[in-house]
């Protein structure tokens, strides 16, 4: 970036009067500028925002004394959410902005969140929380590619230790504003999922195949946020079309297990209207925390212990089905074009043969059990092939260039 990059530094000056002041001061030591916007609703700080309460309440189609009258901190902030992020969507379209500082505890992390998800995808964006990397954000509300910073001893006053967290996101946000490059890649991005490169390996094969015919490739990890990210992206358009072939995260939420991406797995590239080759990898196991132990209901059954973080084990036919199920129930669903490939001989590197999740009739209930729930217009092609062997992705890229020469999906660029 050649000019000072603008941050727009949001919180509440009537509370956090002092935090807000040293940040702002900190930003500008940094080499950036501070747009402070003033989301309090309590009473008015010492410092005098760039974009205060009443305008933030305004473009909420509210007064300032609306919002005070519902007598409901929730309902308020809601309300100054809606209005913020507004403004900040529009200060960004207009060039006006180049990055996102916000802070708060619960109430404003809640609404920081808002405005980060009215942001565009690469706008640098920094939320300063009392509750960073909690379980008390929902996954489906962050957006992919937030930065959280927990804000130690800084609920009350400055001290020390929320001096340097303060000194620390000033920098970040005004760093990451900085290092932004202009993106002047002319290929089209396809999405595509798996589960690391071991257990899945056919992005080896299909990375440079897909850039040979002039596309850019993005590969999301499907351990929660991974594929959190991939659905927010291809329900926003970013794809041309997306290779959907780690399912493990649909299999998490549907066994109740904490390394989900939400409900939503795979509706995504689905509700965009995106065209999308799927297949059932991985489908056959649920993560659990390495720490933890084996849900009760699948106790006895075949694991796999990947790393000190996670463990998997195997699912036992009923869930099989269940997770066919949902698979073709919610590609069913979709607007865009939906091909659904299913090789027949196992979905992932540890159900081979003398592997420790190696089961033919769970896998067999899969094949019998998907054909059953796939609406008219999802096509079903069967890969006589594992989803690692080579066969398998020479069929992801026969439909794929099929797709291409019918107009399905966008050319690619070639340089």
């Amino acid at each position: 970036m050649k000019r000072q990059p603008v941050i727009l530094l949001i919180g509440t000056v009537d509370t956090k009067c002092d935090e807000i002041t040293y940040l702002r001061d900190c930003i500008q030591r940094c080499g950036g500028q501070a747009l402070v916007m003033d989301v309090g609703i309590l009473g008015r700080g010492t410092l005098l925002p760039d974009i205060g309460n009443a305008d933030v309440a305004q473009a909420a189609g509210v007064t300032l004394q609306h919002v005070i009258d519902t007598g409901d901190e929730n309902e308020s902030m809601k309300l100054m959410a809606q209005g913020a992020s507004l403004l900040a969507a529009t200060l960004c379209a207009q060039g006006r902005m180049d990055g996102l500082l916000a802070l708060g505890g619960t109430m404003g992390t809640d609404l920081a969140l808002e405005v980060a998800n009215a942001l565009p995808l690469g706008c640098p964006k920094l939320v300063l929380s009392t509750i960073a990397h909690s379980h008390l954000i929902p996954p489906e509300r962050v957006p992919a590619d937030l930065i959280m910073r927990l804000w130690a001893g800084g609920l009350y006053g400055l001290n020390r230790l929320c001096k340097s967290a303060l000194a620390q996101a000033a920098g970040a946000v005004v760093g990451a504003c900085l290092a932004s490059e202009e993106n002047d890649d002319p290929r089209p991005m396809v999405g595509m999922t798996s589960l690391g490169t071991t257990a899945l390996s056919y992005m080896a094969r299909l990375k440079p195949a897909l850039e040979s015919r002039g596309y850019e490739l993005a590969v999301f990890h499907t351990t929660g946020m991974g594929g959190r990210a991939f659905e927010n992206l291809a329900a926003r358009g970013h794809f041309v079309a997306v290779l959907d072939f780690s399912l493990q995260e649909l299999v998490n939420e549907l066994a109740g297990s904490c390394v989900t991406a939400g409900a939503d797995r795979l509706r995504g590239a689905g509700s965009g209207g995106v065209p999308q080759i799927v297949a059932p990898g991985a489908t056959d196991m649920v993560d659990y925390p390495g720490s933890g132990s084996c849900p009760q209901r699948f106790a006895g059954r075949s694991m796999h212990a990947h790393n000190r973080l996670v463990s998997s084990v195997s699912i036992d036919e009923p869930m099989r089905r269940s997770v066919a199920q949902a698979i073709g129930e919610r590609l069913a669903q979709a607007r865009g074009r939906t091909c659904l490939l299913v090789p027949t001989h196992g979905v992932e590197q540890w159900d081979r043969v003398g592997q420790p999740l190696h089961d033919p009739q769970g896998l067999a209930a899969l094949l019998d059990e998907l054909p059953r729930h796939l609406g008219a217009s999802t096509e079903l092609v069967q890969v006589d092939a594992h989803i690692n062997d080579a066969a398998f992705a020479e069929a992801a890229l026969r439909v794929f260039d099929a797709w291409v020469q019918d107009g399905t999906i966008v050319r690619g660029v070639l340089a």
